[in-house]
């Protein structure tokens, strides 16, 4: 093959070389120009990764691909694959200075080799990296780069994308599947396959699982490239690659372009805060921390031995915000989950004294990690409107969602790590302590207006060792069902968005793990289907009702009726639309005792339906008849004016509509 082995077949593109422009080729700026390099030095260039990586083209007549990587304190860069027979010197790549980019078009090299860097140090060292703006990977355990054409991907989602502009989170509702495609589903298989199901197949389980149960939105779990399953994919060494281990770039558009069609956002998370040690990834990448802290006080994560990415440096901020729009732009996925934000803001995060390095005023505040939050979310919400920017931020750091003018982070949405722990430790607790922690039920509701909040059961809760969602309820085997129903109406009753990890909607009994798929033979036992015909309802109740989240960031939402009834632990609280027409009580009973001459005290005379009961026979519930309205009467209870007396059963979930 042309250009195999001998070193004068490469062609070196820098700037001022004039490229013949071929049917089919791309323009000659996606050479490496003296702009592209200033861009990059100042942090700005957001579509750096159509320069930088791995670009099959056309130039001067001849097929063939353009390579290019940033490493400004190597010695040398050669580029090795299945088309030189990974010879280590025959394709050189020319050094562009001032900022050390190493660029070069070899011809004949196309789409599916596979390729490295041979990145040789200034103290002689070899170094055989992936390219970190590769858009495709080899298969693990293989740790090589593919060359791929991502230019052609097809879409036909253009009226999502159009409604996509106009959508405001805050008032839509979002109720979010979490899912690990790895181990959703898999195919029987031996020893030796993974039996995972490709991006395209994945796709349409999905979607008629998700149409199904009512959610709005997937966040998929270890979609960018990475090398150890048992990572969970955050610990990434392929940035710009979807995994290889579902599929192809364009079995991935494939699948979003499905969802899109079908009505479903997708959501990624996404790791900006840390990458692995792996030989062939981001750390030592040119024989120096060049995307990482030099100072292994700042740069590396005692507790998860990784690294932490330099946000100091502003072509390691623009490899990581030319990122974030990438997804967006390339694979048109509709928000992003930040992984792991408290970790990047705070310098002591896990870290003891000693281990740690002050800021400049002396505090524990990463500075340069603040500034890219805000460069980051106000760049993304402002160019892509209706994107949804989410942070892991287990802390109580202020203004989150807050904007980045008014010192706020940017966020359009936080985890509420807050309520997912109290709601959790209250609901662990035998019924009869569950009076004495009445409070971790309605703490809450004193900060539900500080953010813009999404409440949150995810993979996290349910792993090694923390117990699966019913295993962590209290009591025999029926009252685990009945609690956990239980807890998933306080939550969807609460104001928030919505997010449940898969297997929690049928009560998986195992805990998660990413080496099995979940424990879907479980359908074929009544309880389970029960539950999951429960929170199918809470879900399409959720959808369509306004009320559940039309006006979940402003206090005219939500009404307590009573928060105080700890003795019989029965919370009561209203619902409100906007316009006050749509709205819902809901009543909860957190013991095994049934009030059969419950009493609850309501805002206005008018009649009450019945429109949810935990009760019903298809929820797994006693079937007992109940009257479908209930009219209130003029009788002060709860500090209300009037009321009506309704029978509460054990466990009891009733919501009326009014």
């Amino acid at each position: 093959m042309e250009g195999r082995t001998k070193k004068k077949q490469v062609e070196t593109k820098t700037t001022g070389k004039k490229g013949s422009r071929q049917a089919g080729g791309k323009q000659k700026d996606d050479f490496i120009t003296e702009l592209d390099q200033y861009l990059f030095g100042q942090g700005t260039h957001y579509d750096i990764f159509r320069k930088l990586g791995a670009h099959p083209m056309e130039y001067n007549g001849k097929k063939g691909t353009h390579f290019a990587v940033w490493a400004p304190n190597a010695k040398e860069v050669y580029v090795i694959g299945s088309f030189n027979e990974w010879e280590e010197t025959s394709h050189p790549l020319e050094r562009l200075d001032p900022l050390g980019i190493y660029a070069a078009f070899i011809p004949n090299v196309g789409v599916g080799e596979l390729y490295k860097y041979l990145i040789i140090t200034r103290d002689g060292k070899k170094l055989y990296k992936a390219d970190p703006f590769a858009n495709y990977a080899e298969f693990r355990p293989g740790t090589a780069s593919r060359i791929a054409d991502i230019s052609k991907l097809r879409w036909s989602d253009s009226t999502w994308m159009e409604k996509r502009k106009m959508f405001d989170q805050d008032s839509s509702p979002v109720s979010i599947y979490e899912v690990h495609p790895g181990s959703w589903r898999k195919h029987p298989h031996g020893e030796e396959e993974s039996g995972y199901y490709n991006y395209r197949e994945f796709a349409h389980a999905l979607v008629d699982y998700v149409k199904d149960m009512g959610y709005t939105h997937v966040e998929l779990i270890g979609i960018a490239e990475h090398p150890f399953d048992g990572s969970w994919g955050y610990q990434v060494t392929g940035y710009y690659a979807p995994t290889s281990r579902y599929g192809t770039p364009e079995d991935f558009a494939y699948f979003v372009n499905y969802l899109h069609r079908n009505k479903i956002g997708v959501i990624l998370d996404w790791v900006p805060a840390h990458f692995p040690r792996d030989a062939q990834g981001l750390a030592d990448f040119d024989g120096t921390c060049l995307y990482e802290y030099a100072d292994p006080r700042k740069g590396e994560h005692p507790d998860w031995g990784t690294k932490i990415f330099d946000y100091s440096k502003n072509e390691v901020k623009n490899f990581l915000i030319a990122n974030a729009i990438f997804w967006v732009e390339q694979f048109h996925v509709d928000g992003l989950r930040v992984d792991a934000v408290a970790s990047m803001l705070y310098l002591d995060y896990g870290k003891s004294d000693g281990q740690w390095v002050a800021n400049k005023y002396g505090g524990n505040k990463n500075l340069e990690a603040i500034e890219f939050f805000k460069h980051l979310n106000s760049l993304m919400t402002g160019r892509y409107p209706g994107i949804m920017m989410i942070a892991e931020e287990s802390t109580a750091w202020p203004k989150v969602t807050g904007k980045p003018e008014e010192d706020g982070l940017g966020f359009t949405m936080k985890w509420n790590m807050g309520w997912m722990h109290d709601f959790l430790e209250y609901m662990k607790l035998d019924p009869y302590f569950r009076k004495y922690n009445h409070n971790k039920m309605t703490f809450a509701m004193t900060y539900a207006y500080s953010e813009r909040y999404v409440l949150v059961l995810s993979h996290d809760e349910v792993v090694h060792l923390k117990c699966s969602m019913i295993n962590k309820m209290p009591g025999e085997y029926e009252d685990k069902f009945s609690n956990l129903k239980a807890g998933y109406s306080f939550m969807f009753g609460h104001p928030g968005k919505k997010l449940l990890f898969m297997g929690q909607d049928f009560a998986q009994f195992q805990e998660w793990s990413e080496e099995r798929e979940l424990d879907w033979y479980l359908l074929g036992e009544e309880k389970h289907r029960q539950l999951q015909n429960y929170v199918r309802e809470l879900l399409h109740l959720y959808k369509k009702t306004p009320a559940m989240y039309q006006a979940d960031c402003e206090p005219s939402g939500f009404e307590w009726i009573n928060a105080d009834d700890s003795s019989r632990s029965i919370f009561s609280f209203v619902r409100h639309s906007r316009d006050q027409k749509s709205n819902l009580l809901f009543v909860i009973n957190f013991t095994p005792v049934a009030r059969p001459d419950y009493r609850v005290g309501v805002p206005r005379r008018k009649q009450y339906r019945l429109v949810l009961n935990s009760d019903d026979a298809r929820f797994g519930g006693s079937g007992k008849e109940q009257p479908e309205v209930y009219r209130a009467v003029k009788k002060e209870c709860d500090g209300k004016e009037f009321s009506f007396a309704y029978d509460l059963p054990a466990y009891g979930v009733a919501v009326f509509k009014f």
